[in-house]
């Protein structure tokens, strides 16, 4: 397979392709190049471009999720990351989507062509740093993900509905995208850092082939803040013990995850759509050597369309084929 290719983002748009031309090329954003959702996407996007003839997916890196969909739903992209929370906000016209005239036709312009785990919330800490529970980060400076993003949120919303404890009030929270909170980390300028990710996670291969890293969860984890916080979208899960080889815990780690997925403008022609889920499904064991993690993917979860989003026509077909659905 070739390399992965993701490129700096850059203000752009393409023209609609709501019919099959011969030869189409595709413009998919998504977020941080290093992150684990990006690198899903980069795969999805080569396994297609080399099995699908005609069909060529450039991928821009970098930049908001919550931005991209939206660019998705003008028609001014293909593709881009989503998940059920920031489908529900453009549905209601709520927090970044407030001020979007139309916003429940811009929602219905997007739909999903597979959903996968966001990843595992990884709330990590320096062994030596004293911290053991996130119930410990009182008067502690962390990175939560770049602040207005989902991540941001939801690592916020973990951590209150948990401990209690509130952002700006009990922890400080640094302004920094994924980047420069990953150096600051490095630099030993914060005490968490915090990445949402389906483990291997590039961060902390690279962060544990020098240094000792300690994964930390809530003392509790019960509750019905917790409950409220989980909703329908996130579920409770393990970060378990031996993952990287400087990771000190000696047993699993209680956090959280949820579903995030592609999303593809509703007027794409159901046929293209068809072809390329197709594609990506046969043809990603040739990957799962090189991208461990590629082997949680499932079309039983890809074809879960949550909240207000719904599943394009040519992707529900293919899940419907193969009895996933």
């Amino acid at each position: 397979m070739r390399k992965l290719c993701l490129t700096a983002l850059v203000a752009s748009t393409c023209l609609g392709t709501a019919a099959w031309a011969e030869d189409v090329t595709l413009k998919m954003a998504t977020i941080a190049p290093s992150l684990g959702q990006a690198i899903t996407m980069a795969t999805f996007a080569n396994i297609v471009s080399e099995n699908v003839e005609g069909v060529t997916i450039e991928v821009a890196a970098g930049g908001a999720a919550t931005v991209h969909m939206l660019e998705v739903a003008k028609g001014n992209l293909d593709m881009s990351m989503t998940s059920p929370t920031i489908h529900i906000l453009l549905s209601n016209g709520k927090a970044m989507y407030k001020d979007v005239d139309n916003n429940e036709e811009m929602a219905a312009n997007v739909s999903q062509l597979m959903a996968y785990p966001f990843g595992a919330y990884h709330f990590a800490v320096r062994p030596d740093s004293d911290i053991e529970y996130l119930d410990d980060i009182e008067g502690t400076t962390v990175f939560l993900g770049p602040q207005g993003g989902g991540a941001f949120n939801a690592a916020r919303g973990w951590i209150a509905a948990t401990t209690g404890l509130k952002e700006g009030e009990d922890y400080d929270a640094i302004k920094a995208n994924w980047q420069t909170g990953y150096q600051a980390f490095l630099d030993g300028k914060i005490d968490m850092y915090v990445n949402g990710c389906i483990d291997p996670c590039q961060q902390f291969i690279q962060f544990t082939e020098t240094e000792k890293v300690r994964f930390i969860g809530p003392e509790d984890d019960s509750g019905e803040a917790v409950d409220k916080f989980l909703g329908k979208f996130r579920t409770r899960v393990d970060v378990p013990a031996g993952l990287y080889a400087n990771q000190v815990n000696d047993g699993p780690v209680k956090s959280n995850d949820t579903a995030v997925g592609i999303a593809v403008r509703t007027d794409m022609d159901e046929e293209l759509v068809y072809k390329m889920t197709k594609a990506f499904w046969e043809n990603l064991d040739s990957v799962t050597s090189d991208a461990p993690w590629a082997k949680v993917l499932t079309p039983e979860y890809a074809a879960r369309a949550q909240g207000t989003i719904k599943l394009h026509p040519g992707a529900e077909r293919y899940y419907k084929e193969i009895g996933a659905l």
